[in-house]
């Protein structure tokens, strides 16, 4: 917390008579072995976190003694720690704006609820520049939480917590054993008929997070008196002010009270796992597989992650003895950039042990870079489905991402007193760093590629669908099975045919006694009694035929998959309906859908370097195809109904289209071949993306080509 010992600001508060307010609360906190105190107002539930040498300044701070005559004294009694006249301006305001000072002025209510108004304004303000992450106050949850806290104190116990262990233990176990059909459920996740019960498992398995977090603040002793709504990404789900942890002595008590939400939405995860791995599919078994995903995806890309304000960064913070990693990170950063590249002078960095400020250094860059690049990926995400929803999000991000930062920093360059002595080198280190950020974004030459979604096929294939109606009875060949052509498969029974067929034999044969009565008494009756008579063979031949079909055969030989067709043994069969498919063992190709902006490079013979399939759900490595086709004509019909948005795809398809195979844009067939070998990866019917690797271009055309992309596409 040092800082320059005197500043040019100094007269501005050095006559001042200043204390804590009588309602500001005290707590002890230990950081890497120093006693940091917590300032803690429950009025306005602000926290303040000091050092010992600043706390030890703002303690002596009394209605009968000036900021200088307490500084002095400090500065008498601590002369190698006390503040500095710059670091005490500073900590006197931001005490000022939250709330935490009394001045020694005639009382004045209508200076503290304009303070208390602005802040307010400011939050709201804040909601625009955190747009995807705004939050709404609705109730207080105290009664709530105190009725739930006895159910709390025994999660929280040691017997609890190793219930807690062994039951996600039980479901971690559970998941790896059915992992092939978690990977396979996961592709119809984003699936319009699944995003009912996504949504609905989101908002429960977040209201029973949020809930954690307030258990675990009540169960060691912290009150929470603020729930509501927090707008992700457009989507409303719960959230809770469990803040009053931060005044917790015990790091214990602080890690766990952020764990908190992660240790029941867990929970809840493991028993939806039982649930999921015991049920039929159906209502119940989809949302217990929703629950399992939405607590997986969350706590892997927020909750756990540090690099967001979220749980895990509280948790990092206690764990590493950091405090306020996001600010002090920032600050050290400034730091490097304002005294080490503009050359300011007097500037001490964010923490006075070394190795601490290489930590806050690599956290403040990690954390910019991961939210630019999480952030960014949810604007694409959201303008594929939602254009102008996308397109508010980009201009909102933008703005204070890049134009409000930088008119800020022409500002400071311009206008700043403390960058007179060397106002030069900062402006021409600025614009040397500018220059070279845009040579680096708009012709330094960068890898790039593109992906597009496709499926597995097997070459040739044929779907073996029931060419008549009737009940299935047995399955001849078992699935997996080598056929040959011919080969019967399934057979069908018909228990109406025999009566039809006598009843038509009998018709018939009546028809042909008319018949041979007429040559003998009525020659003029004899054409339409032959022309009845052919109708009637007729029909007796369809009922042959019917007979033929009931006993399905193999179209051409392969592999026979019949899939769960041993479920539907002696229920009816409609004509029409697939029974299974008889695919080629040898020749397994992956047929991609290509855009119209993208195939250009595929026309081109020296525009793809390489390309790379990925099976959607595979963990081996991706497979390398090394030769491809372009099928040269415009399509609409996607190979597959997996790859549309109904299907849970990423291909936008028409929505008067009931079989959701009929793209809304026209596209590009490329065929690749994949290796000929016998692996589960390769199943008909599998789905996954193909990357190809083109030639290097700028970051600048690789983005302005994305947007273009987006931008041009038929919502």
């Amino acid at each position: 917390m040092a800082s320059q010992m005197f500043s040019e600001h100094w007269y501005r508060v050095q006559n001042q008579r200043v204390a804590l307010r009588p309602g500001v609360r005290t707590r002890r906190q230990i950081y890497r072995g120093e006693v940091w105190r917590v300032l803690y107002d429950p009025f306005s539930h602000q926290f303040f976190r000091l050092r010992p040498a600043a706390y030890e300044f703002v303690a002596r701070l009394n209605p009968r003694q000036t900021v200088e005559e307490v500084w002095k004294t400090c500065l008498e009694q601590m002369p190698d720690e006390a503040p500095g006249q710059g670091e005490v301006i500073q900590l006197l305001a931001q005490l000022y704006l939250s709330n935490l000072l009394q001045l020694d002025l005639p009382p004045d209510a209508q200076q503290f609820f304009e303070r208390y108004r602005k802040r307010k304004t400011k939050e709201r303000m804040s909601y625009l520049s955190y747009i995807m992450f705004a939050r709404f106050p609705l109730f207080d949850p105290d009664d709530i939480l105190n009725k739930l806290k006895p159910y709390a104190n025994m999660l929280f116990s040691k017997l609890g917590m190793a219930v807690w262990l062994v039951v996600v233990g039980l479901a971690i176990k559970t998941a790896l054993d059915n992992a092939g059909a978690l990977m396979d459920q996961s592709q119809g996740v984003l699936a319009p008929s699944n995003l009912f019960l996504l949504y609905a498992g989101l908002v429960l398995i977040k209201a029973l997070h949020e809930f954690g977090h307030g258990m675990a603040c009540k169960v060691y002793g912290g009150e929470v008196h603020t729930m509501g709504i927090m707008l992700m990404i457009f989507t409303p789900i719960p959230y809770v002010d469990a803040t009053a942890s931060w005044a917790f002595r015990e790091r214990r008590k602080r890690i766990l009270v952020g764990a908190g939400g992660m240790i029941f939405e867990l929970f809840v995860a493991a028993v939806a796992t039982f649930v999921w791995a015991n049920t039929q599919p159906g209502a119940l078994n989809a949302l217990a597989y929703n629950l399992m995903f939405i607590a997986s995806v969350s706590t892997l890309l927020f909750n756990a992650n540090p690099l967001l304000r979220y749980d895990g960064y509280y948790i990092l913070s206690d764990l590493l003895d950091i405090p306020n990693m996001y600010q002090r990170s920032t600050q050290q950063l400034r730091y490097l950039v304002e005294g080490k590249l503009l050359g300011k002078k007097n500037l001490q960095p964010a923490s006075p042990f070394r190795n601490e400020q290489i930590s806050l250094a690599v956290y403040g860059v990690l954390s910019g870079l991961y939210r630019v690049i999480v952030f960014g990926g949810i604007i694409l995400f959201v303008s594929r489905r939602f254009l102008l929803a996308g397109i508010v999000m980009g201009t909102i991000c933008v703005t204070n991402w890049i134009l409000v930062p930088v008119i800020k920093f022409v500002h400071y360059l311009l206008t700043d007193p403390s960058l007179e002595r060397n106002r030069g080198r900062a402006i021409t280190v600025s614009a040397v760093s500018a220059a070279a950020l845009v040579a680096l974004v708009a012709w330094v030459p960068f890898p790039s590629s593109f992906t597009a979604p496709g499926t597995v096929v097997a070459a040739p294939f044929s779907e073996v669908t029931a060419r008549t109606s009737g009940t299935l009875v047995s399955i001849l060949t078992p699935s997996s099975e080598e056929v040959s052509f011919g080969s019967a498969l399934v057979r069908l029974e018909d228990g109406e045919w025999d009566y039809t067929w006598r009843g038509e034999q009998a018709v018939l044969a009546h028809t042909d006694a008319l018949y041979r009565r007429a040559l003998h008494q009525s020659t003029a009756d004899l054409d339409v009694i032959a022309a009845h008579r052919k109708v009637m063979l007729d029909r007796l031949d369809r009922l042959q035929e019917h007979r033929l079909h009931l006993n399905v055969r193999a179209p051409l030989p392969g592999t026979w998959v019949s899939g769960t067709l041993q479920d539907l043994r002696g229920m009816w069969i409609e004509r029409g309906n697939i029974l299974g498919y008889v695919l080629n063992s040898e020749n397994r190709q992956f047929v991609a859908v290509i855009s119209q902006d993208e195939a250009r490079w595929l026309f081109d013979q020296a525009g793809v370097h390489r390309a790379r399939v990925r099976l959607r759900g595979s963990a081996q490595e991706p497979l390398e195809v090394p030769t491809w086709r372009v099928i040269p004509a415009e399509q609409r019909t996607l190979p597959s109904p997996a790859l549309g948005w109904y299907g849970g795809g990423d291909v936008a398809v028409r929505q008067d289209a009931r079989e959701g195979t009929e793209a809304a844009q026209t596209f590009f067939e490329v065929r690749l071949d994949l290796p000929q070998e016998e692996s589960v990866e390769l199943l008909h019917g599998r789905t996954g993306r193909v990357r190809f690797r083109v030639a290097p271009e700028s970051l600048w055309t690789q983005v302005s080509r994305r947007i273009r992309q987006i931008m041009r596409k038929d919502r």
